[in-house]
């Protein structure tokens, strides 16, 4: 199996960096892979790509020897374990709520002996059989990495049990969703988002986990100093649409002063 560098880069003690995909064509991942990403994650909550597409971006990005963790829908055991058959090297569970819901996804997502996940072995994970019964399951355990998603107010009564949980890598903060969750969506320097900012970093680092979460250039150090591992850069789509947008800003502005001249002239 191959080994996850997002996991060598965390248990080293260094950063990672990671780049949102929402498009669908693989080619958008292996650009970001070619790029220098040590992970790219595309998305199965709010997209709901055919199986074939997240198969094509495993493996652009297998290619460059860059990660891709996948966003899981809340769902049946299935959504959660057929990434990680497709040979993702993470999966993200967004809207952990609880304790108990973080027990349940350790047991679905994990081999013995920490959990019970259904076992194949057939599929590209297990390198359809190529490897050893017993040692699948001992590297898809050590290999595979697994992120809890805090993104709602409900978990944060819970949170040092739930970061204190065995048999996950990583506490995901969202401040998108939170933010819904406080009552002040899309106020980013609220008290309250960074306050739970601070406290999920905490928590995980406390109870051996790694933190991740989203950032930006504009932030990255801080967000490092505050103890994260783990940060999503930024996403294509916002990299086009600002691209596109700077162009027809620079058309606009040429064409305006060439009719300006033009008027000028006559």
């Amino acid at each position: 199996m191959r080994e996850s560098r997002v996991l060598k880069k965390l248990r080293a003690g260094e950063t990672v960096s990671c780049f949102k995909i929402n498009l669908a064509d693989a080619r958008v991942a292996e650009l970001a892979a070619i790029s220098g990403f040590d992970c790219v994650w595309i998305d199965q909550e709010h997209i709901g790509q055919d199986w074939s597409v997240v198969a094509a971006n495993v493996w652009a990005t297998k290619a460059h020897d860059t990660d891709i963790l996948v966003r899981v829908p809340r769902g049946g055991y299935s959504d959660y374990i057929k990434p990680l058959e497709l040979d993702a090297t993470g999966i993200l569970v967004p809207h952990l709520m609880s304790l108990e819901d973080a027990r349940k996804v350790v047991k679905t997502t994990r081999f013995h002996p920490i959990g019970r996940r259904p076992i194949d072995g057939g599929n590209a994970d297990g390198g359809y059989t190529t490897i050893d019964f017993n040692d699948y399951l001992q590297q898809a355990n050590e290999q595979r990495f697994v992120v809890l998603q805090i993104e709602d107010t409900e978990p944060l009564d819970e949170l040092e049990a739930i970061a204190a949980l065995e048999g996950y890598d990583m506490l995901f903060f969202g401040p998108g969703d939170f933010s819904q969750s406080i009552g002040a969506p899309g106020r980013w320097t609220h008290p309250k988002i960074t306050e739970t900012r601070k406290r999920v970093a905490e928590a995980a680092i406390r109870h051996g986990k790694y933190a991740g979460t989203v950032g930006g250039p504009g932030n990255a150090d801080e967000l490092i100093a505050m103890g994260y591992r783990f940060i999503s850069m930024g996403a294509d789509v916002v990299g086009i649409k600002n691209y596109c947008q700077d162009l027809v800003r620079a058309f606009t502005k040429s064409a305006e002063n060439t009719q300006k001249t033009s008027y000028l002239e006559s």
